[in-house]
């Protein structure tokens, strides 16, 4: 592509060197870098794309884009263009190479610190079910439309966002569901992205680690509904106390859900029982698939979504009463002795209240919660003692373990959950580092009628230590125990 064609969208400060030239690709990692290549130097968390400008150069590239100063003998070797932020210039050259797909489909974002995963998901498979061409972008897995595009991260990198879209916009999808998290808002992932609507459902502490404090992590959230076209909608969470300020400064139309509250899509709970919930959106009737209040707020969002979008209120309602939970999403297993293991994602103390307390609410009398969790290595730290002491107060019997230690020691996590709890709740605690035998003491332990809560990795296959991946999965250990397979 001619190079002043791809600069069409982007502000550019300063040029240097022959705009007139012909792009192969946009790279914006000097590794990948192939002669006639654009390399975009954009500063990450841990790297400096400037630093690597030379590197490529070396591998072949023959335009650069920057945001730094920069030294003027570089000029006379390659063409460069100065912008006023890289990430940003990043994401509109995308766009422009791709053909700005997201505005060619209906693009809608959910954020929030839980409930993510399952809204983009259900949201996808509902429209699916209602026989509409649709992509999604999660945690758990990327698809256009059957095939399935494996990932790492809850929102992709702009460039490879951008290239799904595309593919997306070439089988057809008419809807796009994407999970938006906060790294992805902060690091201008989704900047130029045409979206349709947008989803909030809750806030909760998370990934302070990665942001200043609550406050920061909120603006940063809020900056998603802040920066939608007026043409777009909103979808609030109004029992969560942010839902409100989420949308104070939209240009979008908003629309607000709520179990305790007058909404538009308002929810109500009249039975709960492990195989599902009996509930009312909007004066009409169903049985669903899930357990707990916080699956109740996840159907509510995509029952207003998908009301949004246009569907019929019969045809939504028989498929909601259709759909089962995402993977590692409060999944059950049940042993021939009547012992139920659930496998949940819940890696914040919020999520993990939320789990527990959904199993209380159709627990027998007779039946006891044993509560396996751990806490993931290099993350938010101050949520630790707190993950631990949830699990303690919600639980008969807690066995505290390893999740994905990543760079740490896993004896030190577990060190920083104890803290949270005081020297009775220590001595009625079990330690025990190696997962697979926590799962297998919890497992062991429990009678009939028992509830085995397994937290924190849900869907994930893999222990992540010393930057190793290795095969675990907590479901796969449950069934072992459970003599489901061999």
């Amino acid at each position: 592509m001619n190079l002043k064609k791809l600069l069409k969208n982007t502000k550019v400060i300063s040029t240097h060197g022959d705009m007139n030239i012909s792009v192969k690709e946009i790279c914006d990692d000097s590794r990948k870098v192939k002669p006639s290549f654009l390399f975009v130097a954009v500063a990450g968390i841990c790297t400096d794309g400037h630093d690597y400008i030379s590197k490529a150069i070396e591998q072949g590239a023959t335009v650069v884009v920057y945001d730094k100063p920069m030294i003027e003998e570089y000029f006379q070797r390659v063409t460069y263009i100065q912008v006023e932020n890289s990430a940003k210039a990043l994401a509109e050259i995308a766009s422009t190479w791709y053909g700005h797909p997201s505005s060619k489909l209906k693009l809608i974002g959910v954020t929030g610190t839980n409930g993510k995963t399952t809204i983009a998901t259900l949201l996808y498979d509902t429209m699916k079910k209602l026989g509409y061409s649709v992509g999604l972008f999660s945690t758990v897995c990327n698809y256009v439309n059957e095939e399935v595009y494996p990932t790492s991260l809850t929102t992709l990198d702009t460039l490879s966002l951008n290239k799904l879209l595309s593919k997306m916009v070439a089988a057809g999808c008419e809807y796009v569901f994407m999970e938006v998290s906060s790294h992805a808002i902060h690091q201008n992932r989704i900047h130029f992205l045409d979206f349709d609507g947008g989803v909030y459902s809750n806030l909760s502490q998370d990934h302070l680690d990665y942001h200043k404090n609550m406050l920061d992590y909120l603006n940063v959230k809020k900056s998603f509904f802040d920066n939608l076209p007026k043409s777009a909608f909103v979808l609030t969470n109004i029992d969560d106390k942010n839902g409100r300020v989420m949308i104070q400064n939209t240009k979008a139309t908003t629309y607000t859900y709520s179990v305790k509250k007058l909404a538009d899509y308002k929810g109500r709970i009249f039975e709960k029982h492990f195989d599902g919930t009996d509930i009312e959106i909007n004066d009409r009737e169903l049985t669903v698939q899930f357990v707990g209040v916080f699956n109740v707020y996840n159907l509510l969002a995509v029952y207003g979504v998908a009301d949004i979008l246009g569907v019929a209120t019969e045809e939504l309602l028989v498929t909601l009463s259709s759909l089962k939970s995402v993977a590692g999403r409060f999944q059950t297993i049940r042993s021939s002795n009547n012992v139920t293991a659930i496998v949940d994602y819940a890696h914040t103390p919020d999520a993990l209240t939320n789990v527990l307390e959904a199993i209380h609410e159709v627990l027998s009398s007779e039946g006891e919660l044993i509560t396996v969790v751990g806490s993931g290595g290099n993350r938010d730290k101050t949520k630790r003692p707190i993950m631990a002491r949830e699990a303690v107060e919600g639980s008969d019997r807690v066995i505290l373990t390893s999740d994905n230690p990543r760079f740490e020691d896993p004896q030190e996590i577990l060190n920083d959950m104890l803290i949270g709890l005081n020297e009775e709740q220590k001595r009625q605690t079990l330690n025990i580092l190696d997962r697979r035998e926590a799962i297998k003491t919890a497992c062991n332990l429990a009678k009939p009628g028992d509830v085995v809560l397994i937290a924190g990795k849900g869907h994930e296959d893999y222990q992540d230590i010393n930057g190793v991946k290795y095969h675990f999965d907590d479901k796969e250990v449950v069934e072992e125990c459970f003599g489901i397979i061999q």
